[in-house]
């Protein structure tokens, strides 16, 4: 999906905790050509990294509660970004209108090592 992805996308990540998430947008990351190593960004929120397609900004609202403190936050402009990839964890925890470009990426766990990924692409 990263080699398909253009800028503007933005990839809303749900699953449970250690479902698959930060791994998939690594996976991401490296079909961007991103050489840095991405982290988590679920304490500093947003991390952004420059890519030679374009930068990917990754979003993680697990400790972020209300719609009040998303916007707060000010994390809305990322979802907007034309010039960057957007990956959100806990994306179901967004109130805001969805983007045009949206990617929903559900994990579902199926047993201890297996998890199944499903995807609706963004619309043409």
């Amino acid at each position: 999906l990263g080699r398909l992805a253009a800028p503007g996308w933005v990839f809303g990540l749900t699953g449970d905790p250690g479902a698959g998430k930060t791994p998939f947008t690594r996976g991401v990351a490296r079909a961007l050509g991103v050489t840095a190593r991405v982290q988590s960004p679920t304490f500093a929120l947003v991390r952004r990294y420059p890519g030679p397609r374009c930068p990917l900004v990754h979003l993680d609202l697990y400790r972020l509660e209300t719609a009040d403190q998303i916007h707060a936050a000010g994390l809305d402009e990322y979802l907007e970004a034309s010039d960057a990839i957007t990956v959100v964890e806990w994306y179901e925890r967004w109130t805001g209108p969805a983007p045009s470009r949206l990617c929903s990426v559900r994990f579902e766990p199926h047993g201890e090592d297996v998890r199944m990924i499903h995807y609706d692409p963004p619309r043409p």
